[in-house]
């Protein structure tokens, strides 16, 4: 039963009022030992505290631990397995357990020009039960142009996170990314206007679901450009989604100003 109110062990240890334990002693020089980037020392003592104190309530941030400073230490096979180790011994962990699967991926993905059975993992990722971790693989398995990775890829692009990556991963296989579902969240066109003789630019963002409004900050001598240029105005939101961030998509000016849009 949660107590509420009650500060947390570490906190009575911490003020005297509880005595300090052999368990805690051994995770608190640890945790000093990864703080000081002392990663060999560190491992050795979270696989000192798994094996003294196999009961221990604490069992799984020792083990979660003890991954995080092997890969720290570039250690990537070792940290590898002890993250699948952890997701083996503590399945219900949700918040260290999605980390984990996350931070093993990016371990294989260093791995995988070098060990097999990295390369192997990354592919069974592609199956696996978060979506999050299913692009991740792909994006690892697209920089050896692994056409695998194609189907994650596409989800990727519904997650902010991984949106322009997987874009340009998908661009480089010489694949339109397909913008059906795609979200736009996150997306901006912005607009910089310079009047004539003026030092000061005008910045105006606007999200790129909204980027015919882009023709209303135009002249009519701005917008006869732009045809002249084709510049399809109708298409901008999805010639601002298949760019990457910072492309200019044009510039245009008249007598009195000029406005440059760019994707962010």
């Amino acid at each position: 039963m949660l107590l509420v109110g009650f500060p947390p062990e570490a906190a009575l240890i911490q003020k005297g009022l509880l005595k300090e334990g052999p368990s805690d002693a051994l995770l608190r020089e640890a945790k000093s030992m990864r703080y000081s980037q002392r990663w060999f020392e560190a491992t050795a003592l979270y696989r000192r505290y798994l094996a003294d104190f196999p009961t221990s309530s604490r069992q799984a941030d020792a083990r979660f631990w003890l991954a995080a400073s092997l890969e720290s230490d570039q250690r990537w096979d070792d940290a590898a397995a002890a993250y699948s180790e952890f997701l083996v011994c503590h399945p219900d962990e949700r918040m260290l357990g999605k980390e984990a699967r996350l931070n093993r991926v990016r371990c294989w993905g260093i791995r995988q020009w070098d060990n097999s059975a990295a390369s192997r993992e990354l592919v069974s990722a592609l199956s696996d039960g978060l979506e999050e971790v299913q692009v991740a693989a792909a994006l690892q398995l697209a920089k050896r142009q692994d056409r695998r990775s194609i189907e994650a890829l596409q989800k990727g692009l519904r997650l902010p996170a991984t949106e322009e990556a997987c874009r340009l991963a998908l661009q480089a296989f010489g694949i339109q990314p397909d913008l059906g579902g795609t979200s736009t969240s996150g997306r901006f066109l912005v607009l910089k206007i310079q009047e004539k003789g003026k030092p000061d630019v005008v910045t105006v963002r606007i999200a790129t679901g909204l980027a015919r409004a882009v023709g209303s900050y135009m002249s009519d001598e701005q917008l006869r450009q732009a045809k002249v240029k084709g510049v399809d105005l109708g298409r901008l939101m999805d010639e601002a989604l298949k760019a990457p961030r910072g492309t200019i998509l044009f510039s245009l000016e008249d007598q009195k100003s000029r406005i440059t849009v760019i994707t962010e």
